[in-house]
């Protein structure tokens, strides 16, 4: 191949770019982005950190962390996983570290390290970045591909990578073309909640939940993070991705059960009450705090249980013991609406995965044509997923297009 156009410059398009080009140096690489910002998600992503990648070396245990694109993804992992991309950034100067969580971030703490990263190889490698560019066209002509610009002006080329993200014109060009698009839903979001136990806790983290969505088999374990608007945090977003699609289809409205310290379940808290009463009889409920859970959750808590809060434990009957252990494991919220993070908006949709093939990233249907990122019907949950299926479909794109 002599010459590949990569439209769209994130973290897909850009890393494909790179690798193309310092794979087959004699191939003309260039980059068209929208918009005047490049690898934007990078920038942001982890509060401006940028989550790498995830410390999950094993493809078949980092598949389980896509709600779709799992099984598509597993063959592709064995080519290019976390430990690659380890070792390409370190090659590059760029040091890595791995938090408690498994979570890979730059030592500098700093996105801008990886954007440097990638702006220096592209200088190095010759590859073309242009940006403001709004594509009108993408037309196939014998062998190469036509792309019609808005300025007028046209670019041929023999590859088209297509890194778009899932919406946008793009999609609906990819649409005309031939190929099935998923319908793109948000995929990573806050709930909204409207309740009084939740007023004023604003910023409270409680560290070991359980979320069960009603109705549903979606259930997550992780910190819930307490906002303005309801809840977030680990455990929330990892039940928003897998339940993306059913909870778009009930317009985010639906019930969530809570349990606030999964130590216990309802029974097993009943009878370590009722040993925390004998022993704590002095004490009032309300100011001493039976669960590990931060103060100010268990004080609204227990205070939106009737008469209970005041008393000591000596007065406290098997009946109330009975409704702590209900609001402890067992919290009902409804949730009317979503968050989104504008900036990391991650979706669930795309191009069909049964139309590309994943030992090359090119489309099944149009030879020369490619894609890499979440423009596929492609997501994960947080932790650096999101971006290792970037890089990896980006890796196997590039070395099948440089030959």
């Amino acid at each position: 191949m002599n010459s590949l156009v990569v439209i769209g410059g994130g973290a897909a398009g850009f890393f494909a770019a790179i690798n193309a080009a310092a794979l087959n140096p004699a191939m003309k690489v260039t980059i068209l982005e929208k918009s005047q910002h490049l690898l934007a998600k990078v920038k942001v992503s982890g509060g401006g950190r940028c989550n790498v990648t995830h410390e999950c070396f094993e493809p078949r245990e980092l598949v389980k962390n896509y709600p779709r694109g799992s099984k598509e993804l597993l063959g592709p992992f064995h080519a290019f996983q976390p430990a690659d991309m380890f070792e390409w950034l370190e090659l590059r100067g760029v040091q890595l570290k791995a938090e408690e969580d498994g979570r890979v971030f730059p030592v500098t703490d700093n996105s801008q390290t990886i954007i440097d990263c990638f702006l220096s190889e592209a200088h190095r490698l010759g590859v073309i970045i242009k940006n403001g560019v709004n594509i009108k066209s993408l037309e196939r002509h014998q062998d190469t591909w036509q792309i019609g610009l808005a300025d007028g002006n046209f670019i041929q080329t023999e590859c088209v990578l297509v890194a778009t993200g899932s919406g946008g014109t793009m999609m609906s060009m990819m649409r005309k073309m031939g190929h099935h698009i998923v319908d793109p839903v948000p995929s990573l979001f806050t709930f909204n909640i409207a309740d009084n136990r939740l007023e004023g806790l604003a910023g409270v983290s409680a560290s070991n939940c359980e979320v069960r969505i009603e109705g549903t088999k979606f259930l997550a374990k992780g910190p819930v993070l307490i906002t303005h608007w309801g809840v977030s945090g680990p455990g929330i977003l990892r039940l928003s991705a897998w339940g993306a699609r059913e909870l778009a289809s009930v317009n985010y409205d639906f019930m969530i059960r809570v349990n606030w310290d999964t130590r216990f379940s309802k029974e097993t808290l009943v009878d370590f009450l009722k040993e925390w009463k004998s022993e704590h009889q002095k004490n009032q409920v309300k100011t001493f705090s039976a669960v590990k859970i931060p103060h100010r959750l268990w004080v609204s808590l227990i205070e939106s249980i009737p008469k209970v809060g005041d008393l000591k434990w000596a007065d406290v009957s098997n009946k109330h013991i009975d409704q702590i252990a209900e609001v402890i494991c067992s919290s009902y919220f409804r949730v009317n609406g979503k968050s989104t993070f504008k900036d990391e908006f991650v979706t669930a949709g795309g191009i069909d995965l049964k139309e590309v093939d994943f030992k090359t990233m090119q489309s099944k249907l149009l030879p020369g044509l490619y894609f890499a990122g979440e423009v596929l019907d492609i997501d994960a949950i947080t932790g650096g997923f999101n971006f290792q299926a970037a890089w990896t479909t980006g890796m196997v794109a590039a070395r099948h297009i440089a030959g």
